[in-house]
């Protein structure tokens, strides 16, 4: 097998500088390289970067024909099928915005997405591990436009589906596409996409074509691809981590994605074997349970080049078992953020287990994709005081700011929350704590910010907190994340009651699961005194303290 340094080689001498595309633009590059090579691969059928690239543009010509215009915001509520891949690229070669929504959103949840994204059109599934996605929508007016995507579930016909979509286009729009086309935009948004802030309600993060193509190749020359390497994951193609990580970067290498519609350990790992996947990508709370499962049924991991496990809290013995039961020959982790389009930092394939253990990744290297104002970097970290602003040396903890070219420029229509998120200098507040050693290697330690990650899923406290607001039996109720060896962290539901009688438990979190996705219920409950919440000079509570406390008191 080639070395890393090979491989990178490999991909710098294909792209010797760098071309600002749009995503379809990259797209169409790769077919017209490798047109009969698969792009996406199930069980059931494969598609190749051919048959990808015009199934795009034939959604794209029926989104013109229903009078998409360049720049309109088009919603895409679906889970991980093939179709989801064709319609993001057709969103982007109509000139489109696309706005992908976490599918595990219900009503106004959702609804509120929709709506503070000035979206025009809705493109949605009809029904979904049992949930009727139509009789839960909650449409706002702007929503002009809704096409549904049967899964196979409903036995309901859908008065517009996306085959109708296909079918709208004329030649009209055939040629209005080629135009659009011809005056592609690599610069302009590709999408907006919504992360929990610290507080009120989620943020809407704008991504342009160049940064989450500039995002994906770094990370291609980071992990070191081969040739048409393989990427097998779960993840939703909603999150940047399943977007930009996998489909994105494979198109440098023209490289297959082998989505997976739900999670599920054993079809997995079989398939993994049936295809020949070549890096498998997945959270913590995933990664788990396959070497679990690899443990008692075995894995023929004789393909698999690389195990990419990020996302969470991990346990120190999970890498020793990766390369034991999974058979990855490169273990690799990493840290990033929305904000960021993707990783900033990560592992590298030849590096040791100690930086898997005791670090979150370096830099990423340089390459044509960065900025030489920083040494080719895409990212760029710092760590300054919380309190001051000011910078601090190397292995010193404190506050990891960042700037590049591929973090974003601000949250849409969301002014004061874009400002406080910078330093007067240009720098991105992440909320998260750490130290950066003098090489370049990045360590998490704490969290300024009160949001957590569940599953890989972005959890913001203050949704959860506002349903106990008006409680008749509590007086207080604060949530936090702590860390959980399958999920990487959990909510814990921090409750001070009003009276001496303590509100059931097992009540208080199925209130929470009758009003929130599944990854925002709180898995634990604590009940303390008002005393024994840590308060700043100010009397606001200290998160990160009272996570501390409860996580000791859990464990205990």
């Amino acid at each position: 097998m080639q070395t890393p340094a090979e491989r990178r080689k490999k991909i710098e001498t294909r792209f010797p500088l760098w071309e600002p595309l749009t995503l379809a633009g990259a797209l169409d590059r790769t077919s017209t390289e490798f047109p009969e090579r698969p792009l996406i691969i199930t069980d059931k059928q494969s598609w190749t970067y051919s048959e990808v690239q015009a199934w795009s543009r034939r959604i794209a010509s029926g989104l013109i024909a229903l009078g998409m215009q360049r720049g309109d915001h088009v919603a895409l509520d679906m889970a991980n099928y093939p179709e989801f891949t064709a319609i993001k690229f057709a969103i982007a070669r109509a000139g489109c915005v696309c706005v992908p929504c976490n599918f595990l959103l219900r009503g106004t949840e959702l609804a509120y997405v929709l709506e503070q994204s000035d979206s025009r059109m809705l493109i949605m599934m009809d029904e979904f591990r049992g949930h009727d996605y139509i009789a839960d929508l909650v449409r706002p007016s702007n929503i002009k436009h809704l096409v549904v995507f049967p899964t196979g579930e409903s036995d309901k016909a859908p008065a517009f589906s996306l085959g109708d979509l296909e079918a709208a286009a004329t030649p009209e729009s055939d040629a209005e596409l080629a135009f659009r086309e011809s005056q592609a935009d690599p610069f302009g948004l590709s999408d907006i996409i919504y992360t929990s802030g610290t507080t009120g309600r989620s943020k809407g993060v704008m991504l342009t074509h160049e940064m989450v193509l500039r995002a994906a190749f770094s990370s291609a020359i980071t992990r070191a691809f081969e040739d048409g390497r393989r990427i097998q994951f779960a993840m939703p193609m909603y999150h940047v981590f399943g977007y930009v990580e996998c489909l994105m970067a494979v198109l440098f290498v023209g490289g297959a994605i082998i989505p997976h519609i739900i999670f599920d350990p054993d079809d997995m790992l079989a398939i993994a074997e049936r295809h020949q996947t070549s890096e498998m990508i997945c959270v913590p709370m995933m990664t788990h349970k396959l070497i679990d499962l690899a443990k008692t049924r075995g894995f023929d991991g004789r393909h698999l080049i690389s195990m990419f496990n990020s996302g969470g809290v991990n346990v120190p013995s999970v890498w020793a078992d990766i390369r034991t039961y999974l058979k990855a020959r490169e273990v690799l982790t990493a840290y990033g953020m929305t904000e960021t389009t993707a990783s900033t930092t990560c592992t590298l394939p030849e590096g040791g287990d100690r930086f898997l253990l005791s670090s979150n990744g370096c830099h990423k290297p340089p390459s044509i994709a960065g900025d030489p104002a920083l040494g080719g970097r895409v990212a760029q970290y710092k760590v300054i005081d919380p309190e001051t602003g000011a910078d601090l040396p190397a292995d010193t903890e404190g506050e990891l700011v960042v700037k590049g070219p591929i973090v974003t420029r601000g949250y849409y229509k969301k002014p004061e929350e874009t400002a406080a998120a910078y330093t007067e200098d240009g720098w991105l507040h992440t909320g998260d704590v750490g130290r950066l050693t003098a090489d370049g290697y990045l360590s998490l330690t704490g969290r300024i910010k009160e949001t957590y990650r569940c599953g890989g899923e972005m959890v913001m406290p203050r949704e959860i907190e506002e349903l106990f607001d008006d409680h008749p039996t509590i007086a207080q109720a604060l949530v936090v994340g702590i860390p959980d060896p399958k999920m990487g962290e959990v909510g814990c539901l921090c409750v001070v009651p009003r009276a001496t009688d303590r509100p059931d438990a097992s009540e208080l979190i199925g209130f929470c699961a009758e009003r929130l996705a599944r990854f925002k219920v709180p898995k634990h409950v604590v009940y303390l005194v008002a005393d024994e919440i840590p308060l700043t000079v100010t009397g606001r509570p200290q998160k990160f303290k009272l996570a501390k406390i409860v996580a000791e008191r859990i464990a205990a």
